[in-house]
């Protein structure tokens, strides 16, 4: 079978990545076109058609902004799509971008899986009646989800989530702290994002941490779209570490973490992480999306638990002394770091076990070979 996958942003490449392995596994004739990045590029081992990088536009505002590439994205897409015609589209969350390309797969008649649910349990559920007339089988990882599409009569298959598949076949680094030239004083990551609206409004919050934790070293999980040189635009001399293409093992280390909203905040809930959730944005995009936004929280973490499981500090609350607050207590009072770590035993029930990305893909191939 031919596969055509597209991931628009960091997350998706890893879950693709996953995914690609699985159906490799299930499907011995497989073959990929992808829009992803370097780990799809690995996995699949084809060059994107675009990378996600170029892709991964976050912000009513920073969308608006950006029009003109992602039309232009969306006609090299669709180009290709019509050149290809593939077995079948996996598509990977990104739904502005996705949901348009999902029209013009139809069209011409080439079957379209969604793997990952765009989250329109969060805003602009109407979404959902589009997603029943495009997608021809939806894979969701969030246990919350099968309630939600229930609802509208939609059948949806719950795979799990692939961050287990991620972290569990991960290869952790023994000798992490020494490799990166690192000291004996606790360690706390900082997770700015990956995308460069997050970065730039986020690290120079944290960065200022710094000089509130003297006990402690820093150390910034790096994007891969990004070189060291970006970051220190704002650590600038100080002795704050990057590393790239380490941030599992920078959890399993760190005693406590501030994290960008996002998926990273699930990885540090399962990795059994301490952290303080964080998100800033452009004021614009903040306002539209307090108006529209239909969950009480930002973070995984919490909206799978349904409480209030770790802290989340947004907008004008996310500033160097709140999140300092959180943080020194998250590192020096035992009874609310106790509290976190039952949180994500909660979390971990909720979650299930690893298999999702296996489970995906069998039931693509089996959903390929039934006849229409």
């Amino acid at each position: 079978m031919n596969y055509y996958l597209i991931a628009g942003e960091t997350s998706g490449d890893l879950h693709g990545a996953n995914l690609i392995k699985a159906l490799k596994s299930e499907d011995s004739q497989a073959s990929f076109r992808i829009v992803g990045g370097d780990l799809m590029m690995d996995a699949a081992g084809e060059q994107p058609l675009i990378h996600c990088r170029d892709m991964a536009f976050m912000g009513f505002v920073e969308v608006i902004k950006n029009l003109r590439t992602i039309r232009k994205n969306l006609n090299v897409v669709k180009r290709d799509l019509a050149a290809h015609k593939p077995d079948t589209l996996i598509l990977i969350d990104f739904p502005g971008f996705n949901l348009k390309v999902a029209a013009f797969a139809k069209k011409m008649g080439i079957k379209v899986c969604y793997y990952i649910s765009p989250k329109i349990w969060a805003w602009n559920q109407g979404r959902v009646h589009k997603i029943k007339k495009l997608v021809d089988h939806m894979f969701c990882i969030l246990p919350f989800e099968v309630d939600f599409y229930k609802k509208y009569g939609y059948h949806v298959d719950y795979i799990g989530n692939p961050l287990l598949d991620a972290i569990h076949q991960y290869p952790f680094n023994a000798n992490f702290v020494a490799d990166n030239k690192l000291n004996e004083r606790p360690i706390i990551a900082l997770l700015p994002g990956s995308r460069k609206m997050e970065i730039d409004m986020l690290l120079p919050e944290m960065v200022d941490l710094y000089y509130l934790f003297p006990a402690h070293q820093f150390v910034v999980a790096g994007a891969p779209n990004f070189d060291e040189a970006y970051y220190r635009r704002y650590i600038a001399d100080l002795p704050i570490h990057v590393v790239f293409n380490q941030t599992y093992d920078l959890l399993q280390h760190a005693e406590a973490a501030v994290v960008t909203s996002g998926t990273a905040t699930l990885e540090a809930g399962i990795l059994r992480v301490p952290q303080v959730v964080v998100y800033k944005a452009n004021k614009i995009s903040i306002w539209i999306a307090r108006m529209v936004i239909k969950v009480q929280f930002i973070s995984l973490v919490n909206l799978i638990n349904n409480f209030l499981s770790v802290r989340e500090l947004i907008q004008e609350d996310c500033n160097t002394r709140s999140i300092a607050d959180e943080l020194g207590d998250l590192i020096t009072q035992k009874e609310h770091r106790d509290s976190v770590l039952e949180n994500y035993d909660i979390l971990a029930e909720k979650l299930g076990e690893p298999g999702a990305s296996q489970k995906a893909a069998k039931l693509i191939v089996q959903y390929l070979a039934e006849k229409d």
